[in-house]
Parts: structure tokens; sequence; C-alpha cells
């Protein structure tokens, strides 16, 4: 099982571009067998949910759809929690709201912990991201990071985070990352690279280096859900794109990724496969969109860079239409 678009980008012809934005630091880098250990989480369910961008309405959503679970549910924040939230009560609510339970850094939280490194947003943006993308997201985080400024204590407890995680649900093997096997801001775990198939043994080869059944992931903040084979075991890649940001083209959800030894019981899963006897499932946020519209347009009004870059997503959803048989 595979959904994604078109070719991948691999293998680039041209040297790696070094510009901010584009690049990131090699401390975000680390190899797939750091994941070969011990786990770090013991639960029946875990849910991952990168990309939270900052959108206070969808922390309360996810907190109320896992009151809602039969059994105690990990929470764990893979990344880029902040973004949005240069308002000093927003930074504050999501801060908390993250660190109430288990959380890793993305490249944001990286940044924002940091002085300027020359990697911008640390984002590593593929080629076929517009260069005003890229300069929009270096300016959004220099933002961020500005008002973050008066808050020294915050921004060292982010830049001390861990950058991967391994869980045990079941008898399942869980990495979750907010890049992919390789680096914290990886595009090895987007949706056009695990449809290609030149891409495959990289992606086998992560597995057998980490030994996990399941890796999931964000950053890319477009979904994904590829299920393959490795060694004739059944092994899957999940990428829940973005819990604080509508996924897919006409709709106002975000995405959070749900591992269990039990199947979600409600109407937010959206489409699963099972593996290793867990269940992993993409669940819908149905976070409020008008007050969330409202916040968001306080701190990104017209003609701010928050606002051309995300806007239209916030109100129409990305291009990307949602893969058939989508609940």
């Amino acid at each position: 099982m595979s959904f994604g678009g078109h070719a991948a980008r691999d293998t680039p012809a041209a040297p790696p571009d070094a510009r901010p934005g584009r690049s990131c630091p090699a401390s975000y880098r680390y190899p797939p067998r750091v994941f070969d250990r011990a786990p770090d989480v013991v639960a029946g369910t875990v849910y991952a949910i990168g990309g939270l961008y900052g959108n206070v309405e969808a922390l309360m959503a996810i907190e109320a759809l896992a009151a809602r679970e039969r059994g105690p549910v990990r929470l764990v924040f893979n990344g880029d929690f902040h973004w949005f939230d240069v308002r000093l009560e927003d930074f504050v609510a999501i801060d908390g709201g993250a660190f109430a339970h288990t959380v890793l850094r993305g490249n944001v939280e990286t940044e924002i912990a940091a002085e300027e490194s020359g990697a911008g947003c640390g984002c590593a943006y593929p080629a076929d991201v517009s260069d005003a993308e890229v300069q929009r997201s270096n300016e959004i985080l220099a933002r961020l990071r500005e008002a973050a400024r008066g808050m020294p204590a915050v921004r060292a407890r982010l830049g001390e985070l861990p950058m991967h995680l391994v869980a045990r649900v079941g008898d399942a093997r869980v990495g979750i990352v907010h890049g992919d096997a390789t680096s914290l801001a990886g595009w090895g775990f987007a949706h056009d690279r695990l449809a290609n198939p030149q891409h495959a043994r990289w992606l086998e080869n992560a597995f057998r280096d980490a030994k996990v059944d399941v890796f999931a992931s964000s950053h890319t903040c477009l979904p994904a859900l590829h299920a393959l084979a490795v060694d004739g075991a059944a092994r899957v890649v999940v990428n829940n794109g973005a819990a604080g940001m509508p996924n897919f083209a006409g709709r106002r959800h975000g995405i959070v990724t749900r591992i269990g030894t039990a199947p979600f019981a409600g109407p937010e899963s959206l489409y699963g496969v099972e593996v290793a006897g867990v269940h992993v499932e993409a669940l819908r946020v149905d976070y409020d969109h008008e007050r969330w519209l409202a916040r968001f347009l306080a701190s990104w009004p017209a003609g701010s860079a928050g606002h051309a870059s995300y806007h239209r997503r916030i109100t129409e959803g990305p291009r990307f239409a949602a893969p058939a048989g989508t609940r």
C-alpha cells in the first residue's frame, strides 16, 4: 500500500544547496542504527503529532480526541509544534501543552533555540520549492526566534530535546522522528519519494539498520502511508503531514498518526494498515477553523510572510488530493 504523487528527488544532480532554508547543519544527522536500542516509551496506544505549527485550537482538539480513547494514550509531539505562534500568549500555550506530554524537536524548535546558524528555518527544502517560499519560511522563523528571545530558559529547553524516539506498542517497535531515518530535516519519508521505486533500497536499508517495524514522521507537511516488505517482513512508513493545518484539497482538518494494539473506535479514522500486530491509522483533527483562522490573522495579516505562504492552505487545503478510500 502506498499513496503519493510524482517522481521523487532521491539523488540530486546538482551539488547540495547551502543557502539558508535549503540546507541544515551536520548536527541534524544521525545513522538509522540509533533506533536499534531499548524503547524509550512503552504504551498500548501512541499518537505521533507532527506539525502542530502553533495551532492552539488543534492542540485542544487532539487532547479531546485522546480523552475519548478506551485506555491510556501516550502523546508524542514529534517536532514543529511551534511556527505561527509569535504572540506570547499563543507561544506559551503551545509550549506548555506540548511539554505536558512527550516531546521531540523539529527543525523549528532547533532553530528557535539557537542563534542564526546559516540554516535559516532549517527545513532543507528540495529544489521544487520556490526561492520565494524558502525566503518566507526563513522570515517566519526569524520572527518566531525574536518572539522567544525573552525566554532563555524556554529556548534552552527546546534545544535540549531529542531528535528521535523508539516506542514499543504491543510487539511492534516504532521509530518516531521529525524528518526521516537519517536526518531531523530529511525528506526521505516524503510522499513522492516513498512512491518512487528508486528509493526502495535506501528505505529497506534504513529498516534493516533501525530494526523497527514502523517509522512515524512529519516534516514534509503532506501525509503519506507506505507499506513494504523487508526481508520478508512487513514494514510501514507513516507521515501525518500536519496536525495543525489542512492536508488535503477542500478539507479543513489536521492529521495525527495513531499506533495502537486495538483500532480506533470513532469516525475520525481516515485510513490505516495493520503491521506487526498493531494498527497504524491517520486520525482527523477537527479543530475550530474559525477561531484558528482569527488567531492566525491576528499574527499574520495580509502582506506578511505567514499569510503569503499559508493563508490559502489554511482556508482551502493544499493542492493535494485525498487518496481513494479516505474516509
